[in-house]
């Protein structure tokens, strides 16, 4: 354990900071997962929604810096990639 009273602060910090960040990434998880869910399901409309909420949650993300810019984009392409080959 720290003894400085600002390290101390630090290891705070980073704790709520991990929590926040582990908290968007499920967010971002979970999002993902109704997207494929709906490909699964057959159903482009559900897929298409899911996917622009998606989109939405993966971009904050992305520009909150829980995830790097390139890996949030490139998480969009894959998503919108799939959706946009369901017939």
């Amino acid at each position: 354990m720290a003894n400085i009273k600002s390290a101390k602060k630090r290891i705070i910090t980073s704790r709520k900071r991990a929590e926040a960040n582990k908290s968007v990434r499920s967010g971002v998880k979970t999002s993902i997962k109704k997207v494929y869910a709906a490909i699964d399901g057959g159903d482009k409309t559900a897929a298409e929604t899911a996917l622009r909420s998606a989109i939405s949650t993966i971009e904050k993300a992305g520009s909150k810096g829980v995830y790097h810019k390139s890996n949030a984009s490139r998480k969009v392409s894959r998503l919108t990639k799939a959706v946009n080959k369901m017939a």
